[in-house]
């Protein structure tokens, strides 16, 4: 599993908290906890001062006060206390996962655990509504999908179709069909459709 969480686990930068002009950058490898600062001033004297940088370990990050309470002053105390976390070794794999290893996984849940799992982090609640998901959700329920389903999917939606019954489903599809049909009827009729 380790080999999912890549080089950074953290990586986030913001400015610092008004009136502060200055630039903060905080990143937390598998090894150490890496912060960086830019000083932004348009005084004279501080126009030579060059950024700077602390790199610490797990262990020292996790004894350095000064450092964790700069932290929250910048990132607030969520950040703060993830970075924590991944110093401590508590890591969140599951939010790690490709989308398309995550879109097999949530493809064979039930639809109150998708509906669940949704609700647990925003790029899971995006994954849950995405087309890609529902797509495969209904080529994995049913058993043929017809080039009419597919049609009318990227008219309305895979969730859509997902949720219509296979009567309504049939129905809207032959729907579809008349209406193109009766769309390329011959252009030298006129259309009496629109005269009282």
């Amino acid at each position: 599993m380790s080999a999912l969480l890549g080089e950074s686990l953290l990586e986030v930068s913001a400015q610092g908290p008004a009136p502060m002009k200055d630039y903060f950058s905080l990143q937390v490898t598998g090894t150490e906890v890496i912060w960086r600062w830019w000083k932004i001033s348009l005084r004279t004297n501080s126009r030579n001062t060059k950024p700077g940088e602390v790199r610490e370990s797990h262990s020292d990050y996790l004894e350095d006060g000064r450092l964790q309470s700069q932290v929250e002053m910048v990132f607030g105390p969520h950040v703060l206390q993830y970075s924590r976390d991944l110093c401590q070794g508590q890591c969140d794999y599951l939010q790690r996962l490709p989308d398309s290893l995550l879109l097999n996984i949530m493809v064979h849940l039930e639809l109150e655990d998708v509906a669940r799992f949704a609700l647990t982090c925003r790029k899971f609640k995006e994954l849950c509504s995405s087309e890609e998901f529902w797509e495969q959700t209904v080529r994995l329920h049913c058993d043929t999908v017809t080039a009419g389903m597919e049609d009318l999917a990227k008219e309305v939606g895979w969730r859509n179709v997902f949720f219509t019954s296979k009567l309504q489903l049939q129905k809207q599809i032959s729907r579809r069909k008349l209406k193109s049909k009766t769309s390329k009827a011959d252009p030298g009729f006129p259309d009496l459709n629109g005269l009282k």
